[in-house]
C-alpha cells in the first residue's frame, strides 16, 4: 500500500462535446459555467467522476443533468492532462463526443443551465482547454465520416439533397458545387427518392430522399471523392 499512498492525487473530470444538425446549419450544444473561475464563461458539459461510477457512466449523468438530454449516443474521444489546464486543481478530463438530430432531442433539452445551441462557426470562446477539445473533436468527427457513412445518423428519416449537401460543407468547413454535389450523391445510389416534397424552404419544392440501408455501407465509398483533401 506505501506505493500508493506516496503518490500525488489528482481529480478526474468528463467533458462533453455535442454536435447536432438542425437540417440545416451543424451546431456545437455549450453551457454557462456556474462556478469560478471563469463564472459565467461558456464551457462544454462537465463534470467530475464520482466514487462508484464508471468514466462512461459518469459522461451520461453530466450529460443528463446539465442538459436534460437522455439515450445520446456518447464515444470516448480522448484523455487531456496537461498540468495546467484546470488552474484549481490538477485535473485530467476524459473527452466525450456525440453527434445528435437537434430536432429529435429538442424537447428533452432544458435550460437550467443555459444550455445553447450555436453553429460551429458562430460559437463563443471557451474556458481552459476546452477550444483544444472542440477542434479534436471535429478532426475526428471529419476523419470517421471519411470512411464511414456516420452523418447520415444526423438527418431525419426523410430528408432532402439540400440538407445533405448542407450537413457536409458544415463538417468539413468546405464549400460544394451543388451539380457536382448531386451527381455524385446519385451516382452513389444511396437514397430513394420519394413522392413527397419539402415546399417550406422553396416555391418549387424539393423531393424528400430516404436512405437505403441495404446499400449504403457497401456504396458509401463512392459518395466521397467531393471532399477536398486538407478540408478544414
Amino acid at each position: 500500500m506505501t506505493g500508493y499512498t506516496e503518490k500525488n492525487r489528482m481529480l478526474i473530470a468528463v467533458d462533453c462535446i455535442i454536435f447536432g444538425f438542425d437540417g440545416e446549419t451543424v451546431k456545437i450544444l455549450l453551457i454557462k459555467r456556474d462556478i469560478e473561475p471563469e463564472k459565467d464563461k461558456w464551457s462544454l458539459m462537465g463534470g467530475f467522476v464520482q466514487a462508484g461510477e464508471s468514466i462512461d457512466e459518469a459522461a451520461q449523468n453530466i450529460l443528463t443533468s446539465l442538459t436534460g438530454l437522455n439515450g445520446v449516443y456518447l464515444e470516448q474521444l480522448r484523455v487531456f492532462g496537461n498540468p495546467d489546464r484546470d488552474p484549481v486543481e490538477r485535473t485530467v478530463s476524459v473527452a466525450y463526443f456525440a453527434l445528435i438530430d437537434i430536432n429529435k432531442y429538442k424537447k428533452q433539452l432544458n435550460h437550467r443551465f443555459h444550455a445553447e445551441w450555436f453553429p460551429i462557426k458562430e460559437k463563443p470562446p471557451l474556458i481552459f482547454d476546452h477550444e483544444e477539445m472542440v477542434e479534436t473533436a471535429k478532426t475526428y468527427v471529419r476523419y470517421k465520416a471519411a470512411h464511414h457513412p456516420l452523418l447520415f445518423e444526423l438527418l431525419p428519416k426523410k430528408f432532402t439533397i439540400p440538407q445533405v449537401q448542407s450537413l457536409y460543407e458544415g463538417i468539413f468547413n468546405i464549400q460544394l458545387d451543388n451539380r457536382n454535389f448531386i451527381r455524385k450523391l446519385t451516382a452513389a445510389n444511396l437514397l430513394i427518392k420519394l413522392d413527397e416534397k419539402d415546399k417550406l424552404n422553396s416555391k418549387k419544392g424539393a423531393f424528400y430522399f430516404k436512405l437505403d440501408k441495404k446499400r449504403y455501407k457497401t456504396n458509401f465509398p463512392n459518395l466521397l471523392s467531393f471532399i477536398p483533401k486538407g478540408s478544414k
